[in-house]
């Protein structure tokens, strides 16, 4: 049988790949960081640090997302969460 699990990662691994999406969609649609900082609110050392590390609040992190529209990709975090078991879709109130 043949198993098609995803290599599991960390969260600092996660927030890192999430950091580095961001980053290039700032590069691409040639925004610099002060002028991202500017329009998103977060400090412009918050936002350097985010991108270094993938370290930043949930709140800075859609205040950035909504600053490059993408805010509809926030809202959709989580939205197709798959079932992990017959429980959860017994228990399941939507």
């Amino acid at each position: 049988m043949i198993n098609y699990f995803f290599e599991r990662k960390t969260p600092t691994e996660i927030n890192k790949i999430i950091a580095d999406r961001i980053r290039s969609i700032r590069r691409r649609r040639k925004i610099s960081q002060k002028k991202l900082s500017e329009k998103s609110g977060v400090s412009l050392g918050s936002l350097k640090r985010f991108e270094q590390s993938g370290e930043i609040s949930l709140l800075s992190l859609t205040k950035i997302a909504v600053a490059l529209e993408l805010g509809n990709e926030m809202e959709s975090l989580f939205e197709e969460a798959p079932f992990l078991s017959i429980e959860e879709v017994i228990h399941d109130k939507n």
